[in-house]
């Protein structure tokens, strides 16, 4: 019988439902980090929250772990990459608490709105300010969302329910999808200039790091006022902090910081700044359904073997697993490609199977692309809610098979089509089952990706490849390969260039400043 270990405090529910399901269970809270790998190696499943820090020391000790799930959204208490190393499967449940987390940032609005936890203090303590606490209305007011997902989404309409303007920032925001949900598809500086409160649902990437800082803030309306439930660091405090005291903000509502747990932090003790310790989470409806949610994926996986929202490996079954393992990495590669070059909002995704990999199960192969496409771009997409993602958007998801292929023995094409553009990729598998990019947006080149690759375009003139590695070797980076491609002589060429290290910004910037270039972008890859 599998054994399952509780670290942190869940609903009952969850080990009901794990009893239910032929699961042992101990429930087993507040454990130390040294207690832990004293006793994991005797479970199977490991269910926790974000108290438990699950570190390569704990998995190195955990001989039996097969899974670990996470009831909530976020995974950085999780070591993922040790974890897949061990086999281990790590799971959360990305859309347990969306409407909890919705609900909070609208109740911070208004609570920033009116004043009211430093208005509940003061009559607390016995005083009568009346006039001290002047507040705004939200009616007729716009609201800026950075971030039009899954939670985003759902503020929008409570603000439409509070007859609020909406626009929108969102890259992957379809006009069709604004349209649905009767918000403004904006550019983020429109939207910083018009909006009276901003309120951000995005994940934390290296893209969204610090969106807003004291340059943003100097475009904003006089008096916005700014919401953040959706993660810390999207906010540079200090800038915030500053732009309070000149005025320009009006106040904060902050549920997340830079450093969690923030017992510290500069924006503490301002009165214009309303601070919960990360509570948007945290209604007795969103810890029961994620609970229910982890331990229903668990004991799925555990019992039966099957995946549901893994952030580590694909839903696939016993039989296919064997054949489809090579295409799965073939297919995140192609995805993650196009995924780091694509700029403004998808419209429609084609993905086309030739030869051998069309007589596959494709379905899996489709999911892993469309995780590889999304993920630059947004936090907890896996291979199971990435469909569901790119409908929620309105992306037209469309994939062709052909069991014939007129060059390779197996291709997978994808093509996405934007704002005006076309993006087109296409892989094969080698004799050696490694995957090869093969034509890039109609240059044919034939290239191994490595985990920094670096994609240079340019006129095709003699002296620039020269130029470019003088460039790179000047700056201290290492070439391991250099892959080189070109529609027909004189016209558009490109490089893929895999290096031995990151290629910094600075870097970039000077070979984005070459004669003949027209494109520069680092990729990374897993």
């Amino acid at each position: 019988m599998p054994k399952v270990l509780i670290s942190d405090k869940l609903s009952p529910d969850a080990t009901r439902i794990f009893q239910e399901r032929g699961v042992e269970v101990d429930e087993r809270v507040g454990l130390t980090p040294e207690e832990l790998i004293a006793c994991i190696g005797d479970y199977d499943g490991l269910a926790i929250r974000s108290s438990t820090k699950v570190t390569e020391a704990v998995l190195a000790a955990a001989g039996r772990l097969k899974a670990i799930g996470r009831a909530g959204i976020g995974v950085d208490n999780i070591d993922v990459p040790a974890a897949t190393a061990r086999g281990v499967i790590v799971m959360n449940t990305p859309f347990g608490n969306s409407i909890t987390t919705a609900e909070h940032a609208i109740a911070m609005m208004l609570s920033l709105a009116r004043q009211i936890p430093t208005a509940n203090a003061s009559t607390h303590s016995g005083k009568w300010e009346k006039s001290r606490f002047m507040g705004v209305e939200v009616y007729g007011k716009t609201l800026g969302l950075i971030g039009c997902g899954n939670i985003g989404s759902i503020v929008a309409d409570r603000a439409q329910g509070l007859k609020m303007k909406v626009v929108a920032y969102d890259p992957y925001l379809s006009p069709d999808r604004a349209a649905d949900l009767g918000v403004e598809k904006v550019e983020l500086a429109e939207l910083f200039a018009r909006a009276d409160f901003i309120t951000l649902h995005t994940p934390l990437t290296e893209a969204t790091k610090g969106i807003i800082d004291k340059d943003a803030i100097a475009t904003m309306r006089p008096g916005v006022r700014i919401i953040n439930c959706a993660r810390g660091g999207l906010v540079v405090e200090e800038d915030l902090k500053a732009g309070i005291e000149s005025g320009k903000v009006a106040g904060a509502a902050m549920d997340v910081f830079a450093q969690e747990p923030a017992r510290e932090n500069i924006l503490f003790g301002m009165d214009e700044v309303i601070a919960t310790p990360h509570l948007g989470a945290s209604t007795n409806e969103a810890q029961e359904n994620v609970a229910i949610q982890v331990a229903e994926q668990m004991a799925d996986y555990l019992m039966a073997g099957a995946v549901t929202n893994a952030l580590n490996m694909p839903s696939i079954s016993a039989e296919d697993a064997p054949k489809l393992r090579p295409y799965l990495k073939l297919a995140a590669q192609v995805g993650s490609f196009l995924g780091q070059l694509v700029e403004s909002g998808m419209k429609s995704v084609r993905i086309d199977y030739e030869g051998q990999v069309a007589l596959l199960n494709t379905k899996p192969l489709t999911a892993v692309v469309l995780e590889g496409l999304l993920q630059p771009q947004m936090d907890s997409v896996n291979m199971v809610n990435a469909p569901v993602i790119a409908r929620e958007r309105d992306i037209d998801v469309t994939e062709a098979t052909n069991e014939r292929s007129a060059e390779y023995h197996s291709l997978i094409r994808l093509t996405v089509k934007g704002d005006g553009n076309e993006l087109v990729v296409a892989g094969t598998l080698f004799s050696d089952a490694n995957p090869r990019i093969v034509h890039v947006n109609g240059i044919d080149i034939e290239a191994e990706l490595s985990a920094n690759t670096l994609f240079v375009t340019n006129d095709d003139l003699p002296g620039f490849i020269g130029r470019l590695g003088m460039e790179l070797g000047e700056s201290g980076v290492n070439i391991a390969t250099f892959h080189l491609g070109r529609k027909a002589s004189g016209s558009e060429a490109m490089s893929l260039i895999a290096t031995d290290e990151p290629v910094s910004d600075e870097v970039l910037a000077k070979i984005r400043a070459l004669p003949l270039v027209n494109a520069v972008k680092f990729l990374r890859f897993n």
